[in-house]
């Protein structure tokens, strides 16, 4: 048997060789490496192992025990969200900084995992259009350990009162089974949902609380101490080579990273020279697990500044030297002024609350910088919002037959930078229909009973319309009502995820609820994937939803879409200039000369074609700036700013599809 020791050295090199791993597969693989999952497994053993022997001593200080967690984590994070903060209103475009001030009030407040959750975030983007926060996520999950562990431990000891260390093994057990399978579920089900899910990630707490019970039962040989030694080691290298961390994790693929480091601890210290202990225990990992979580902190923001900084989207060999270099420098620094100066004083020792308002004090700075960019963001988001088409902001109007400009010599663009990631048209009074598939139906106010009742119905490009068409309704009393769901066409099938059964559903929910309304329009898309290519197509499952729409002679708007992109004109406008040949996209490699609606034979009667391509184009190019407004809001969505002068334009085009008496629509330029 081995004897229990109280300092495992090899410990601190295992969180060393864990963060270097983070580290040099973020930074020069551009892969993810799971070494996060190791820091899970440590943090579960430690702190198992510390609370059990706290209860069998008589009692869990809980109030100590936080406090020493706040003294450990809160310091060099709250630093480092700090400078980040900073950094990012000088070298982030502004279309990213809302965003990364919600990111960094999530990551002071230790719950970015559900920020990233709930917008959805790629946590797998290019680096340099990443988030300078999002590794907090995995610091958000360990400090929502290090909150509920301590209770779950002290209700055990509470009810078990004898057999202690078997009463835990045994809700350890329960909750690393039902969490392990849940996460194998998740991950299959919803992978980036899962990747963030502190549910999905209990398990390898659990592994580690469960390793810290038994390790001192088990007696090994020393040979096969030693081997086991470095076959963990070697399996934790070559995990983010194996495995696509970033499309596999968590499920049952991360016991691969966890059981490596389980394995490494359990041959624990073999007392020879060739033994992966004696490596692990030396003094450069040892230092280097001392700065490891400060270099986890720093290494993330520094890479993606340096990124930004330098407009590129990968670091090279020379670039991630300067990117580790500096990321270490600061950490070497954070650890000596900060991290250890605040664990080694007396705050919290000599007044019991210590600790706590030490928190307070130092997460207020990060609080406070991110209301004031906020409060400077919205105004200026204010300073450039129009409702309409103005003198210095005609937007689409400037492309009609006979305009003259009579604004401003080059104005600013609106929306702002700032907002126009935001920039998307929608409408509040929503509620889920009773047919179910996830189907809500959104509807515009109107003056007593409405005179007309339109459907907008598809994915977030037909709902964008609400912006052109919202003060439409507003001056003839019409009745907007929206069927949306992101990703999903209307179309008889699942056009973007052919095998997306949820999306096939709520197709056939929207149908049934159209059919059901009778409205006097539906408006949705005619046409997908207008990209560089000529690729522009009418998907059959398109013609069919509009055949069971004719069987009961509901009039059907179909809109010629508009391009995506590779990446966003806009943000392109805002690095280089709105005039910079860059940004523009010949016409002719995103349009062919007539709609692909055109040349198809089989059509219901009930469908009427509206084309603005010449709203999104000139005749010989797609800019990203029209009539000094931003068009698009990312690299595929047009901004409801630029619909908005839209209005018109588009109301009148609607008019004259469906034969209804107005005037007809400015001709373009």
């Amino acid at each position: 048997m081995q004897p229990a020791r109280r300092y495992r050295p090899e410990i601190q090199g295992l969180r060393a060789l864990a963060c270097a791993l983070v580290v040099v597969y973020h930074v020069w693989l551009d892969r993810i490496s799971g070494g996060v999952d190791v820091f899970f497994l440590l943090s579960g053993f430690l702190i198992t192992g510390q609370l059990v022997r706290a209860s069998l001593r008589g009692r869990i200080g809980y109030r100590e025990f936080w406090g020493r967690m706040i003294k450990r984590l809160f310091p060099a994070a709250l630093v480092v969200l700090l400078v980040t903060a900073g950094l990012s209103v000088l070298l982030l475009p502004q279309g990213r900084w809302l965003q990364t001030i919600r990111e960094v009030v999530a990551s002071a407040l230790y719950v970015e995992n559900w920020r990233l959750t709930f917008d959805a975030a790629d946590y797998f983007a290019q680096h340099n259009e990443a988030s300078v926060v999002q590794h907090f996520w995995s610091l958000a999950i360990q400090g929502q350990f290090y909150v509920v562990w301590p209770l779950l431990i002290g209700g055990v000891a509470l009810l078990a009162r004898r057999r202690l260390r078997t009463a835990v093994v045994a809700a350890l057990l329960v909750i690393f089974a039902a969490s392990l399978a849940y996460s194998v579920w998740l991950t299959a089900a919803d992978q980036p949902l899962a990747y963030f899910n502190s549910l999905t990630r209990v398990w390898e707490f659990a592994l580690g609380g469960l390793l810290a019970l038994v390790i001192d039962q088990v007696a090994l040989p020393r040979l096969l101490r030693i081997a086991l030694g470095w076959i963990g080691v070697a399996g934790l290298v070559a995990c983010g080579l194996v495995f696509q961390v970033g499309t596999q994790f968590p499920g049952y693929v991360a016991l691969w990273p966890t059981l490596s480091a389980a394995v490494v601890i359990t041959a624990g210290a073999t007392g020879t020279a060739v033994g992966a202990d004696r490596l692990l225990s030396s003094r450069p990992l040892a230092y280097l697990g001392n700065l490891s979580y400060s270099l986890y902190l720093w290494h993330w923001p520094v890479l993606v500044f340096y990124l930004v900084a330098r407009g590129r989207v990968e670091v090279g060999p020379a670039g991630g030297a300067v990117v580790v270099g500096t990321a270490l420098v600061l950490s070497a620094a954070t650890y000596h002024l900060v991290e250890k100066p605040v664990r080694e004083s007396r705050i919290g020792v000599r007044t019991r609350w210590g600790a706590y308002r030490f928190a307070a004090l130092a997460m207020a700075p990060v609080l406070v910088a991110a209301v004031a960019w906020q409060v400077a963001g919205d105004h200026l988001i204010r300073s450039r919002t129009i409702t309409a088409a103005d003198a210095d902001h005609p937007g689409a109007l400037a492309l009609t037959g006979g305009f003259t400009y009579q604004g401003k010599p080059n104005p600013p663009l609106a929306p702002s930078f700032l907002a126009v990631g935001e920039d998307f048209a929608w409408i509040d009074n929503c509620e889920d229909s009773p047919r179910g598939a996830e189907l809500s139906v959104c509807t515009s106010t109107t003056e007593g009973p409405p005179d007309k009742r339109i459907v907008i119905v598809g994915d977030s490009h037909p709902t964008q319309f609400i912006a052109a068409l919202l003060p439409v309704a507003e001056q003839r009393n019409w009745e907007l009502i929206v069927l949306s769901r992101g990703g999903c066409p209307f179309s008889v099938d699942s056009e973007i995820e052919p095998d997306n059964v949820e999306c096939k559903n709520w197709n056939a929910a929207a149908a049934d609820e159209i059919l059901d309304l009778r409205p006097d329009a539906v408006i949705t898309t005619a046409t997908r994937d207008v990209r560089v290519g000529v690729d522009e197509n009418t998907p059959p499952g398109f013609v069919a939803q509009w055949w069971k729409l004719d069987s009961e002679n509901i009039p059907i708007v179909a809109v010629r879409d508009n391009p995506r992109y590779d990446t966003s004109p806009s943000a392109c406008v805002e690095a280089l200039g709105r005039d910079a040949p860059d940004c523009a996209t010949p016409r002719a490699d995103l349009y062919a000369a007539d709609a692909p609606y055109h040349h198809l034979d089989d059509l219901p009667q009930n469908v009427s074609f509206v084309d603005l391509s010449d709203y999104y184009c000139t005749p010989e190019i797609c800019p990203p700036v029209l009539g000094n407004v931003l068009v698009y809001l990312d690299n595929n969505h047009v901004t409801a700013t630029y619909l908005s002068t839209m209005a018109t334009i588009f109301a009148t085009a609607m008019d004259s599809a469906l034969g209804w008496d107005e005037p007809d629509p400015p001709a373009p330029a």
